[in-house]
């Protein structure tokens, strides 16, 4: 009984609100974009931040990267010219990390040389990584093909290489790219295996590969290629002796992976006079990205909820110059036994369909809106289940708190003075 007599509600209400097409178009339109603006807005974000996130998480959590730089007294100096510049991490940090902290489960020391890599007449620049095996555990990339490094290939010091799948493309010509001769700079290296390209951005969040990269052993790349290294810029020639370039350190426990951090940094300045060095925590990058995540989406959502806000003023607006059309109305349907609250229950339903189409509507328009950023600008954008029924919960509240007074207004006129309003 109570079922049929609220369809027959809704029924009337649609009805009703029929009448007034354009009107109640007009109306729902601040729902709609509302609704819209709030899913599109928090899609945004989301996609933006899980990239970030991401990215952050390639580094590992367990990790704690050490990145050898250029102090800022020289950095300053750079139009000095200067014979030699030594800074950077020392073979001895890499020592005294791996056997100072019970903490610490691995480290992969890294050495970066620039060179020129040859294949027949192909030829490609290439940022060249002498490193160890762990390397390879630590910052996980999918082989494409072949194998990694390993631990022989440092104790017999073998002129293997293993290339990144980009760069494998552009300069490896053969079917069999595994087993071919390549040569950089003076030396020949066989490309033992290839690992998959990754397209991080530049920054405080690099991941520790590049898209064209070859990785050697660190004992080959110290003996063929050494510490100092030479380059011409605006006419002087400027040495450089850098014995690492980074080190990568894994934490055994993520709750030591701070404390350990702070520990290692302490270290480090006891060691190294100017500051040469920078250290990142992707933990603590990822806390931040994470709260920074959460305090986006508040501000996002707090935007759009101005929408709505203005959305639910305008069906407010409406109902009460209805209460007022529909007057002689209400008093004819109090004078033949309806009750307020069938009254009131009238002018709900009225105002919950009006916000709930609007919110359908809305949800169209936020799912279409970040799909055509995605497309036409790139740009990733993740629409969650949870924007999803926020919006639409808010839409039907919207209708519910806006139409309560224009509903009681209404259920609370004097029924005789409605029946003599013309």
């Amino acid at each position: 009984m109570k079922t049929s007599r609220l369809l027959r509600d809704i029924q009337l209400g649609v009805k009703n609100l029929l009448l007034h097409k354009l009107r109640s178009l007009l109306t729902m339109l601040g729902v709609v974009f509302g609704v819209g603006s709030v899913i599109a807005m928090l899609a945004v974000g989301e996609g933006a931040s899980r990239e970030a996130l991401a990215q952050i998480r390639k580094l590992g959590s367990h990790n704690i990267i050490i990145t050898g730089m250029k102090p800022v007294e020289e950095q300053r100096a750079a139009n000095v010219r200067v014979r030699m510049s030594v800074y950077g991490l020392l073979y001895a940090d890499e020592f005294r990390i791996s056997e100072s902290f019970p903490t610490v489960k691995c480290t992969a020391p890294v050495k970066i040389i620039h060179k020129q890599g040859r294949v027949g007449t192909h030829s490609l620049d290439l940022r060249v990584l002498g490193t160890t095996p762990a390397w390879f555990e630590l910052v996980q990339r999918p082989l494409v093909a072949g194998r990694a490094l390993t631990m022989k290939d440092l104790e017999t010091r073998s002129n293997v290489a293993v290339l990144t799948e980009y760069g494998a493309r552009r300069l490896l010509v053969a079917n069999t790219v595994v087993g071919q001769k390549m040569r950089l700079g003076g030396e020949y290296f066989e490309v033992a295996g290839i690992v998959r390209s990754d397209f991080s951005s530049e920054g405080a969040m690099q991941t520790p590969d590049h898209q064209i990269d070859a990785y050697i052993p660190l004992n080959v790349a110290k003996e063929r290629f050494g510490d100092m290294f030479s380059q011409r810029k605006s006419g002087t020639r400027i040495r450089e002796w850098v014995e690492l370039h980074q080190i990568i350190v894994e934490v055994g426990r993520l709750e030591d992976v701070e404390s350990t951090a702070a520990a290692i940094e302490r270290m480090l300045e006891k060691f190294h006079k100017n500051k040469d060095y920078r250290l990142s925590v992707p933990l603590a990058l990822l806390r931040q990205a994470e709260a920074t995540k959460r305090t986006f989406n508040i501000v996002l959502g707090s935007i759009a909820g101005i929408s709505l806000l203005v959305g639910g003023i305008g069906i407010m607006n409406i109902m009460l110059a209805s209460v007022t059309e529909r007057t002689r109305e209400i008093g004819i349907r109090r004078a033949i036994g309806a009750k307020q609250r069938q009254i009131i229950a009238q002018f709900l339903i009225e105002t919950v369909v009006l916000s709930m189409t609007g919110g359908a509507v809305g949800i169209g328009i936020g799912i279409l809106i970040p799909w055509l950023i995605t497309r036409f600008a790139g740009m990733p954008t993740v629409v969650s289940a949870f924007s999803l029924i926020l919006s639409m919960s808010i839409s039907m509240g919207v209708g519910i708190i806006f139409g309560i007074y224009p509903a009681m207004r209404a259920a609370n006129l004097d029924p005789i003075e409605a029946l003599r309003h013309e």
